[in-house]
Formats: structure tokens, C-alpha cells, sequence
């Protein structure tokens, strides 16, 4: 009926000026035509055709100054949309299509899986964040209602479409749509997109989230044998990715997490997984940790990777840290010793066998074990002894104008490295260093190299006299009080590893005896002590703990002591919401939003449905039994409108 009337006005219009029976030309002015609908009372006409009915004539319609397009009223308006949806898209008319688009959902719903998939892939190829946007805002609403048009494919290109434009949010959205169905792309166009995700901390959130999640899934699908763990299990590439993003932007408890899953995920560490390990148990202070690498580090023969000068260095920092000058001496003497290659083809083959490396002490029964593999280690050998030898040397200046020179052992142990690469120069240079250290008088380079090496000297009267010489000035006063300030550290680092060796171990009782003797000293806890506490407690479940310990933080935070990271309020948050403690997990929530933190939403409203799904969603205030049960209802509330359940 509609359409009739429409033809009536159209033919009453002009098309009596007209030979060409139900058949018109209109210019490109009048391209825009909505097409009428097929339900009653609601169809709509180009405004050209409704608001400048006045102009309906043949002049109008055949002006030979514009480019002219044939319309027809024949076939249905379904066809002619598609039509019109196909053109737009060849012409990659971005606008004209989505349109359409939207014209042929109001009228007809949405179309058949390749005009979807179609549509789409036009938009990813679109170079504005707009267009990209309104195809993520797509995905999610077919997904709801007819989620089986959504090929793999398509969703791996839109993921990889706003990542490289620097949309992390919808990229980890269509990651996670993706995971829900247990589907991935293949491991090479996902490594692209964490390539670019990791590029901003806001990504690398997100990506290391989302990377949990994946590690997550693919554990639980082992566990049932499914054939589909390992289409989805997550490779080393993926692993360093966001390890080293981790890093970067200073989320190192949560880069020790994501190493833990590299273990339980069977996932095989290779030489730079082993660099950025290092720096993450630099940061967090596991002096242990790194300490069990060691040994396979240094079976590597020369020339050996660049990148493992780096592991040393964090090794050393640590024996720094710990005030283990012993320690860091011997190290120093190991990595000037020269090495030599494996002769013998055996050994050498046995050098490539896997290795397990332990995780928090290696007598726990529930302790895991990382995979390495000395042939990965040894992967793009470019380093040469030269340069290496060139850092222990900046290394011993350094220490001598710190005021803590290394003994003349050291330095003959150096010396003798230079003369077995032929840097003879440098030995030289060196020499004449030690000479006026009075560490060697009236030796030749050669009378040095000869000698044996001499016992450890007492650092620690060394430091005295020092210190004594320089009791008077401002400057010793400004020393002493560094030196106790690290002296404090140190207890710190080693009351940590202990806190940390007892929770891993599942042996919270012990682990808070030593958090009392903090407090009894008077000690700040750091982040890392209340990180491995809240460990402690989770893996044990005992949320409610967790929440007097929060307690603790918060006066620590108040008092202006503790500046916590984005990797204790992200813990503290899902156990929250583990243990049904919304009051707490409100709070949370606030302290993150004073510190601008971005909040991952989707995340902890994937943890709320898994857990409280149905929890108080009928109930209301009023008819609360209890005060306690109306305040937790209000707090349940207030999660659901911030994660935005419905």
C-alpha cells in the first residue's frame, strides 16, 4: 500500500513529463534513498523526493551536467540494498556501505554470513580508528544474537587491525571473543598482534591479562584432554613478548606470574626468555632465583650471546643489593675466565639436552620447574670476549670510585684474560692501574700472569678506615646514612625471600612470623612483601585474611610509605572478588581511579560472572534481611553498573 503511494506521487510528480514507463533517472544529489519498509505505516523516501517535492521534474532528474544512475523498482527492496551495499564496497565508499548496511538490518535484519564477513573486512582495511570502532561495536552485536556468522579469519583480521592502530581495548575484546569460543588464530598473526598491544602500558595490561586468561583455558582443556589444548597453547614468542613489556613498564610481579604459567604451560624458555628473566628477578629482588641459571649460563662456550652479558649484570646488581661483596667478587672472577669450546661431539650433545630449573625451592612437592634448552641459549652467538672483558672492567672502576676497590685477585684474574685474547694494550693500561693502586709493585705484565692467585682481602676493615678517615665531613655523614639505608634494603631483599620461600611452600604461619619481625624492626614492608603474602593466602583460599592484610596496606598507603603497583591492586582485586568481599573490592577500585591506573573491566567482570553470576539479582534493598546483607547488596550493585552487567 505504501509502495503504491509512493509511486502515485512519484508518477503524479514527473514521470507524466516522461517516456520512460516506471522508470526514472536520478542524480547523484538524490543517491541517498532509503528504501520503504514493509511494515505498516513506517516507510521513508529520499528527502529529495519528500522535502523538495516541488523540483520532482524531468529536468531535475536529467540534467546533463551531473553523472546520472538508473534506478529500478523492480525486484525487492532486499536486492536492490545488496546491490547498493556491493557498489559502496567497491568503490570503497566506507560511509555509503555503512549506511546501507544499517538501511538493510532495520529492514531485513541482519544479512547471510559472507555479506557480514564482507562488510567487515572492508571496514578493517579502513585507516581511521572510527570506522575500525564501529566494526568492533559490529562483532559484539552479532555476537550476541547470531555469533555462528563470525568466521575465525575475520576476527583475527580485525584484531590485528586495531592493535596496529593502536586500539588495545577492542583488540583484547575480539581477542577474548575469540577465546571464548576456544578458537585462536595460528600463533604467527597472533605474535603480531602482541607486538603491537605491547607497545603502550595500557596494551601491555591487557595483552599480559589477556595472556593469563589464554594460559588459563589451555591448563583446563589439558586437563580434559582435549584435542583443542594445543591449537590454543601459547608459544615462546608470545611469552617474551610480554615479558619484556612487563619490564618495560615495571610490572614485574606480574612478568614472575606470567613466568610461573610459562612453567605449567610446559612452555620452553630460550635465550631471551633467560635475559628477561633475569631483569625480573632483578626487580623483584629473587637474588635465589637467578642464582640456579648460573650454572648453565656458564657451560656455554665462547663466542657466546651479546644479551648474556645482561644476565650477569643482574646478578651482580644483586649480590649489590644483598651487601654479598664475597659474592659479587667471584663473580666477577667467573666472568673473566676464559672458555673454551666443547671439544668432545658427547659433550657437546649433552649440552643441548633439556633442563628444569626449579621454582621456589626445589624440595616442594607442589614446586615447578621451567624448561630450558642450552641449544636456544646458545642462539645467535655474536658476542666476542673482547667486549665482554671491557664491562668487568667498567665494572672495577666502578667499584674503586664507590669506594669499595675489588683485591688485587681480581684484578690479576682480569689481567690474565687480556693477555689470553692478546689485548695487550688494555693489560698494559690495566697494570699501570694497579701500580698506582699499590695493589702490585715492581711486576711485569708477564711476573703478574705467572703468579698465583692470592687469598680474598678483608673488605671490611678496608671500609672502616675509610669511613674513619671521612668521620669529620658533611660527606661521610651523607655516606653513613646511605650505607644504613642499604643495610636496610638488604635486610629487606632477604626477610622478602624468606616470605617468599614460605608462601610458595604453602606455609603462610611461617611467612607471617617473619612479616611480625618486619613490623617488630620496625621494617617497611615493600610491595613485594604484601604481593607474596596475598599469594600466600589465595593459594590457601583464605580471603578473609586477605582482607585485614588490606587493612595493613591501606595505613601504609595513607601514611604516605608504600606506593603500590598496578600488579598489587590487580591481585588484591580478583581475590576480592574471588571471596564475595565487593565492599573491598569497591575500594580497590577507588584507590586505582585516585591513581588514574587503567582498570581492565572486562577481566573482573569475567571473574564476577564465573563466581556470583546470579548473586542478589532479584533482590532488592528494601527487602534485605540484614544491615550487613543491604550494604553488601548496594556494593554488588554498584560493581554490576561500574563492569556494566546487565
Amino acid at each position: 500500500m505504501a509502495l503504491t503511494l509512493t509511486r502515485k506521487i512519484l508518477v503524479r510528480g514527473c514521470f507524466l513529463k516522461s517516456s520512460y514507463p516506471l522508470r526514472f533517472f536520478v542524480t547523484s544529489a538524490a543517491r541517498k534513498t532509503v528504501f520503504v519498509s514493509n511494515s505498516f505505516g513506517k516507510f521513508r523516501v529520499s528527502y529529495v523526493l519528500c522535502a523538495y517535492s516541488h523540483l520532482l521534474n524531468l529536468q531535475c532528474f536529467c540534467s546533463s551536467s551531473v553523472q546520472q544512475e538508473k534506478l529500478s523498482w523492480e525486484g525487492s527492496s532486499r536486492e536492490v540494498l545488496l546491490r547498493k551495499l556491493e557498489s559502496a564496497s567497491k568503490n570503497h565508499q566506507v560511509g555509503e556501505a555503512w549506511e546501507t548496511f544499517n538501511d538493510f538490518q532495520r529492514l531485513h535484519g541482519i544479512p547471510e554470513c559472507h555479506v557480514v564477513n564482507r562488510f567487515i573486512t572492508d571496514l578493517c582495511y579502513s585507516a581511521q580508528p572510527h570506522w575500525l570502532q564501529k566494526a568492533c561495536d559490529l562483532v559484539l552485536k552479532i555476537q550476541k544474537g547470531k555469533a555462528d556468522l563470525l568466521q575465525l579469519d575475520l576476527l583475527a583480521k580485525l584484531s590485528l587491525s586495531l592493535a596496529r592502530a593502536q586500539m588495545p581495548v577492542p583488540a583484547s575484546m575480539i581477542l577474548r571473543l575469540m577465546l571464548g569460543t576456544e578458537n585462536l588464530p595460528r600463533s604467527d598473526l597472533l605474535s603480531l598482534v602482541f607486538v603491537h598491544m605491547v607497545k603502550t602500558e595500557i596494551g601491555t595490561c591487557l595483552a599480559s591479562n589477556f595472556l593469563i586468561q589464554l594460559c588459563d583455558v589451555f591448563l583446563h582443556l589439558s586437563a580434559e584432554k582435549s584435542n583443542g589444548a594445543e591449537l590454543i597453547k601459547p608459544d615462546t614468542m608470545i611469552f617474551n613478548l610480554v615479558l619484556h613489556a612487563c619490564v618495560r613498564f615495571g610490572s614485574s610481579l606480574k612478568g614472575q606470574h606470567i613466568m610461573e604459567l610459562m612453567s605449567r604451560t610446559g612452555v620452553v624458555a630460550d635465550a631471551h626468555s633467560i635475559i628477561i628473566l633475569a631483569q625480573i628477578h632483578e626487580m623483584n629482588c629473587r637474588r635465589d632465583e637467578l642464582k640456579k641459571f648460573k650454572c648453565y649460563i656458564d657451560q656455554l662456550s665462547t663466542p657466546f650471546a651479546h644479551h648474556y652479558q645482561q644476565f650477569y649484570e643482574s646478578l651482580l646488581s644483586l649480590h649489590f643489593k644483598f651487601d654479598d661483596i664475597d659474592a659479587a667478587g667471584e663473580l666477577i672472577l667467573d666472568m673473566n675466565r676464559y672458555r673454551e669450546p666443547l671439544p668432545n661431539p658427547k659433550l657437546r650433545q649433552d649440552a643441548q639436552k633439556p633442563y628444569l630449573i626449579s621454582i621456589g625451592s626445589p624440595n616442594l612437592r607442589c614446586g615447578l620447574k621451567l624448561r630450558i634448552m642450552p641449544e636456544l641459549l646458545e642462539k645467535d652467538s655474536i658476542l666476542k670476549m673482547e667486549g665482554f672483558l671491557e664491562a668487568a672492567h667498567d665494572i672495577l672502576d666502578d667499584m674503586e670510585l664507590a669506594g669499595h676497590p675489588m683485591d688485587s685477585t681480581t684484578y690479576k684474574s682480569l689481567l690474565t684474560a687480556y693477555y689470553k685474547v692478546k689485548m695487550f694494550r688494555e693489560a698494559e693500561a690495566l697494570l699501570k692501574r694497579m701500580r698506582k693502586s699499590c695493589l702490585v709493585q715492581n711486576l711485569s705484565c708477564e711476573m703478574v700472569v705467572s703468579e698465583r692467585f692470592s687469598e680474598v682481602a678483608d673488605k671490611s676493615a678496608s671500609f672502616t678506615d675509610t669511613s674513619s678517615l671521612m668521620d669529620k665531613s658533611d660527606l661521610a655523614e651523607s655516606l653513613i646514612q646511605e650505607m644504613r639505608e642499604e643495610a636496610e634494603l638488604s635486610t629487606i631483599y632477604k626477610l622478602n625471600s624468606s616470605i617468599y620461600f614460605f608462601c610458595k611452600g604453602k606455609m603462610i604461619g611461617d611467612a607471617l612470623k617473619i612479616y611480625r619481625r618486619m613490623q617488630e624492626m620496625k621494617i617497611r614492608p615493600t610491595v613485594e612483601t604484601f604481593y607474596y603474602l596475598v599469594y600466600g593466602y589465595s593459594s590457601l583460599e583464605m580471603y578473609r585474611d586477605i582482607t585485614i592484610l588490606w587493612g595493613d596496606i591501606k595505613r601504609n598507603i595513607e601514611s604516605g610509605v608504600l606506593a603500590v603497583s598496578r600488579d598489587l591492586y590487580e591481585t588484591l582485586l580478583l581475590n576480592f572478588l574471588q571471596g564475595g568481599y565487593f565492599e573491598r573490592v569497591m575500594e580497590v577500585i577507588g584507590y586505582m581511579k585516585k591513581q588514574n591506573m587503567y582498570v581492565d573491566k572486562w577481566m573482573y567482570k569475567s571473574e564476577f560472572l564465573k563466581h556470583h553470576k546470579h548473586l542478589y539479582r532479584r533482590l532488592k534493598v528494601s527487602n534485605a534481611r540484614t544491615e550487613a546483607q543491604s550494604k553488601r547488596l548496594v556494593n554488588v550493585q554498584a560493581f554490576r553498573k561500574w563492569a556494566g552487567i546487565d
